[in-house]
């Protein structure tokens, strides 16, 4: 993003990050959130009013979709097409939840997929879930005001890391040399993102309990305090569900809620895979390998994949017959098989490349997942096997590729090159003309041979519609 020249090139006080990321880098998620907000202040707010805040962004139109057909939150299980039904059958407040996680998550992505970004959302996640899960059942306004409150409990931390600016490279060696975090907030940003976060709580106009969460001194109320627990367990989960601070968090998740100790302990645990399953739905799994419970090899390098979704692999398999069965189109059946490697395998991001004009290399034709928008432009292969992505290009078959140790890499892109991932081959009478690549861009385990078996499977349905087409 270009920035304004009267920027300054380094911030140095509280007031200056907060009219940094307020104006500068997240005006449009500001004034979202600002609009979600008052809708449900003012109690009169229309079903419609909500449905068009949603409407007006494809992106967060299906986000909400895919999130209403969720059990976490449509127990029913009656199957929601349109937002306004959602409305009705789920609730203003639980659609406005949604509505703000995938706001949040969307946003913050898009621009960069730092590890520290990562790990903030998940943890932000599972404390939201845990927050919603631990509340005593009120009524659905109190539910989804933990959820929200937990989830936007570190929003400055959140919209830091989101930024490319030299303070958070900086911050990010620093860390790295395991300087305390709050000395390393204050030497390099001036301030801390408790104080960060503060700010921007007032700036974005978040609310009354949202600016209660965050208050220095006592909760006024059960609610706020539970989230503060809350947030502070999924910190401390990630070194493991014993040792004394956690003790002593328990102890007091257990004085808010009213529950023993060793009884929250075991519902902490039921509850932290349901977070996962929230983040899948919010469209990053590879957040789940940072979560408390997340099966891990040697080192962390070695996290497992996500779960695939086997119905709806099923469902697009299906859909990709018909279309093969009835008049092949190309791009019908690259664009399903694209969000069958996406959706139902799995995968964060995905690209089929084609023969450019000159048959001599592979540009993209269609893109799926997010942080794709520069391969647009930039990502090129080259059939000779040279330059830096050469070693991307598969042979015979579809393959899981494993960088090497120096892994080479492009400017436009962190991952690209240096990352397991997913390839597959498009040939025509012998020749190769096309490849499927899918990656999972920073959480950077190798894909499981189950998801090159289903990679395989959808790249068969690609190739059969070339094959069909030569031969009309």
């Amino acid at each position: 993003m270009t920035k304004n020249s009267e920027v300054p090139s380094r911030m140095n006080s509280t007031q200056a990050w907060v009219t940094y990321l307020s104006k500068v880098e997240l005006p449009v998620l500001a004034n979202t959130l600002r609009r979600i907000d008052e809708l449900a202040d003012s109690r009169n707010s229309t079903v419609n009013e909500l449905a068009n805040v949603i409407l007006n962004d494809a992106q967060l139109t299906s986000q909400v979709l895919r999130l209403s057909n969720t059990v976490f939150y449509n127990q029913t299980r009656t199957q929601v097409s349109t937002v306004s039904r959602a409305i009705t059958l789920i609730g203003f407040d639980a659609v406005k939840s949604m509505a703000i996680s995938s706001l949040i998550v969307d946003t913050l992505l898009q621009r960069n997929d730092r590890p520290h970004l990562l790990r903030c959302l998940a943890r932000a996640i599972h404390a939201a879930v845990q927050a919603r899960c631990l509340m005593p059942k009120r009524n659905e306004t109190a539910l989804e005001e933990v959820f929200i409150g937990a989830l936007l409990m570190n929003i400055g931390e959140l919209a830091f890391w989101s930024c490319e600016t030299e303070q958070a490279t900086e911050l990010e060696q620093r860390l790295r040399l395991e300087e305390p975090p709050t000395e390393a907030q204050k030497a390099v940003l001036h301030t801390t993102f408790t104080e960060i976060t503060r700010g921007l709580v007032e700036a974005w106009s978040l609310g009354p309990f949202i600016r209660d969460v965050v208050s220095p001194g006592q909760a006024n109320s059960m609610a706020s305090s539970l989230v503060r627990h809350s947030v502070e367990m999924a910190r401390l989960s990630e070194q493991g569900w014993s040792g004394p601070e956690m003790d002593a968090v328990l102890e007091q998740l257990g004085k808010d809620i009213g529950e023993s100790p060793a009884v929250i302990r075991d519902q902490l645990k039921v509850n932290a895979s349901e977070a996962t399953r929230v983040a899948v739905s919010l469209g990053i799994p590879q957040v789940t390998a940072m979560m408390p419970g997340a099966e891990r090899n040697s080192g962390d390098m070695a996290a497992k994949a996500p779960a695939m979704d086997a119905e709806l692999q099923l469902e697009i398999l299906r859909e990709l017959s018909q279309c093969l069965a009835e008049k092949p189109d190309i791009n019908e059946v690259c664009q399903l098989v694209i969000e069958g490697i996406h959706r139902a395998i799995g995968m964060q991001r995905v690209a089929l490349l084609m023969s450019d004009r000159t048959g001599q290399t592979l540009i993209p034709r269609k893109l799926g997942g997010r942080g794709t928008e520069e391969w647009r432009n930039h990502f090129v292969i080259r059939k000779d096997g040279t330059g830096p992505l050469g070693s991307l290009l598969p042979h015979s078959s579809c393959a899981i590729y494993r960088p090497g140790t120096t892994g080479d890499g492009v400017d436009f892109d962190r991952w690209l090159g240096r990352v397991p991932a997913l390839i597959g081959p498009l040939k025509a009478n012998g020749r190769l003309v096309g490849l499927f690549y899918a990656d999972n861009a920073a959480g950077a385990y190798v894909p499981s041979e189950q998801q090159l078996r289903a990679f395989g499977h959808f790249i068969q349905n690609a190739q059969l519609c070339l094959t069909l087409i030569a031969t009309h």
